[in-house]
């Protein structure tokens, strides 16, 4: 078994971003996927292409430049058309190049993007329960969020600003070189170095801020979707101010962090706003020298302030693309650490399909621990043979329901073994395993679609047909279509529309529909009042006729008719037997049993007590 801690949420550090890089370049280079490859080709070719059009653009413009000069001295008034419809031609061209290259890319970045956030999603299922129950939805689903929109804003600016802006600064040097002096180039490579390590080293002291503006986000998101979630239990205890206080601490904290990264911001723009004039004043100071002692012409001095001014324009840009992409690294770090994340329940190598058989269960010899400080269950043994029905009984926190979530293998044994048809679950592929149990639990939660949708959950390709006869066995049919909608009836945010019983007959109907070989009703009677708990408790005896069923139970009287019942007592089973067998050893069982009873006879007679004063009180108002 793994160490419990295996899959916890870590508390890693910032990644590398290279690392990061290295993670997301296989998308951009697809296994198998030969159009994406094409078009990324493509798309590198047009974009040298872009650039090449370019930087040949200022070219025609000094030729330009230098003909009119040209024709003004000699008294001549020809305007040179050829050059200037080249100049119009290479801005065109370098323009639309640019264009198809985004328009061909696309399909990479976004199939990319998919890709991602489709891994990221199915590995958050293959997590453990563990991970979920210490992870906050609402943070995590925000990690996501960012994460993808990082990524697409990485793939479109770094591959084409931050590689094009490259490549172009390095021809603007060579031509500057080439065409003048040495020194030309030397200034501007010099200035843009400075520009860019300014960028960095301010960059890097900033990203602090965003890390906290991201904690303090996901902080105030988690707090206000769970504040959401349970606007009920807000509003029973009048607690809106209290949850104000709460998401508003959150809030702060982002005001906060929001505001050293403005503040900061400008502080950067300041500097890379004086590098950039300085350089750009220095160039233009010789180019003037250069015309004045008649080295160069006035078409070379427009050709150095257009190359220059072409070239800054990008690089200014160039700053915030880079403190984007930071950023974007930085959002993108949460979401490929839980890519990171282990599964602590994987199936084996040499996993197998669940063996045919009706679905006999045993228990042997079973101890677990959530935390190895505090074991749950001790030595627990026991034997459900195919088609009988097993209860387990006891007080709140006896482990009953550890043992549903240990059959379904959320969680591995801490030692012993559980075995299906003779096999050791942990041998058995867990998607196989788990369609091979079905389940009504006590709280049932139901997706915010319609009724339809979530009878159907149990078998999603199921027939019509087939919903409808499951919900007609668990007498839920009748009730759906006296809705406005029928079956196209919307449940609302966790199935909030419908009661409780209402709800448990969804979920009797969907795991009919299921038609597994084991069901697994866990207290799923004991929120309900008496009279709707004895109408589910026939449906579930009709679901569960000539199936293997295990129940966890408080309320004894749902677990009479049971074939074994089992008394859990702090991890260990103190007591087992039918019911009778159980009352006539006057333990436990029976002690539980009275209690309960006593308990229902007293709500009986209350009940009984207030018809009464509702029969005398209604005359009365009668008058």
């Amino acid at each position: 078994m793994r160490p419990l801690s295996q899959d916890a949420p870590k508390n890693a550090g910032p990644r590398n971003d290279w690392k990061t890089l290295k993670t997301l370049l296989p998308y951009l280079w697809p296994v198998g996927a030969s159009n994406l490859r094409f078009r990324v080709v493509v798309a590198l070719i047009l974009l040298a292409a872009a650039k090449g059009a370019n930087v040949s653009v200022p070219l025609f413009y000094k030729q330009a430049i230098d003909a009119l000069g040209v024709n003004a001295t000699t008294g001549l008034v020809a305007v040179p058309i050829m050059l200037l419809l080249a100049y119009g031609v290479a801005r065109v061209i370098a323009q639309a190049f640019g264009e198809l290259r985004d328009a061909v890319f696309a399909r990479v970045a976004q199939r990319a993007i998919r890709d991602v956030a489709l891994k990221t999603f199915n590995h958050l299922h293959k997590l453990s329960l563990r991970f979920h129950v210490q992870r906050q939805t609402g943070g995590l689903s925000r990690s996501i969020e960012r994460g993808t929109k990082g990524i697409d804003f990485l793939l479109n600016f770094m591959l084409f600003n931050i590689l094009p802006t490259l490549l172009e600064i390095v021809l603007v040097c060579g031509i500057l070189w080439g065409l003048y002096d040495w020194t030309y180039a030397v200034v501007t490579f010099g200035t843009i170095v400075s520009y860019i390590a300014w960028t960095l080293i301010v960059t890097e002291w900033r990203i602090q801020y965003r890390r906290t503006m991201n904690k303090s986000d996901n902080e105030a998101n988690t707090k206000a979707i769970d504040s959401l979630l349970n606007y009920e239990t807000v509003k029973y205890f009048t607690n809106e101010k209290h949850e104000a206080r709460r998401y508003d601490v959150a809030l702060q904290a982002f005001e906060e962090a929001s505001i050293k990264s403005k503040v900061t911001l400008s502080l950067l723009n300041i500097g890379q706003g004086a590098i950039i004039s300085i350089g750009l004043t220095a160039v233009m100071v010789m180019a003037g020298f250069g015309v004045q002692n008649g080295s160069m012409t006035v078409g070379d001095f427009v050709l150095v302030n257009s190359y220059l001014i072409q070239l800054y324009m990008p690089l200014n840009f160039l700053g915030f693309v880079y403190r984007e992409i930071k950023q974007s690294l930085t959002d993108m770090e949460q979401m490929f650490h839980l890519l990171e994340q282990g599964a602590e329940i994987d199936d084996a190598d040499d996993a197998v399909a669940l063996p045919a058989g009706g679905g006999d269960v045993v228990f042997e010899n079973v101890s677990f621990a959530y935390d190895t400080r505090r074991p749950i269950l001790k030595d627990v043994d026991f034997h459900v043979p195919a088609g009988k029905t097993c209860a387990i009984v006891g007080a709140s926190g006896a482990g009953k329901s550890t043992l549903s979530r240990l059959l379904f293998r959320f969680y591995d044994v801490t030692k012993g073994v559980v075995k299906i048809d003779g096999t050791d679950i942990r041998d058995i592929r867990q998607h196989e395993l788990r369609g091979a149990i079905g389940i009504v639990p006590q709280d049932t939660v139901l997706f915010n679609d319609t009724v339809y949708y979530n009878i159907a959950y149990g078998k999603p390709d199921a027939a019509p047909q087939a919903v409808e006869e499951a919900a007609k066995l668990a007498r839920i049919h009748d009730f759906i279509m006296d809705l406005p909608d029928g079956y196209n009836t919307i449940v609302g945010e966790r199935g909030l529309k419908l009661s409780g019983g209402e709800k448990q007959r969804v979920a009797i109907a969907r795991t009919i529909l299921k038609r597994p070989r084991i069901l697994l009703f866990d207290e799923a009677t004991s929120a309900l009042d008496t009279h709707t708990e004895k109408e589910i408790q026939v449906s579930l005896r009709e679901v569960s006729n000539g199936l293997t069923t295990l129940v966890i139970a408080h309320r004894l009287s749902t677990v009479v008719d049971a074939d074994e019942i089992l008394v859990l007592d702090k991890g260990e089973i103190v007591e087992r037997g039918n019911h009778s067998t159980l009352l006539d050893k006057n333990g436990a069982y029976a002690a539980m049993w009275a209690k309960q009873q006593e308990a229902a006879q007293a709500l009986e007679t209350l009940e009984k007590v207030g018809e009464e004063v509702d029969a005398f009180i209604a005359p009365a108002n009668a008058e």
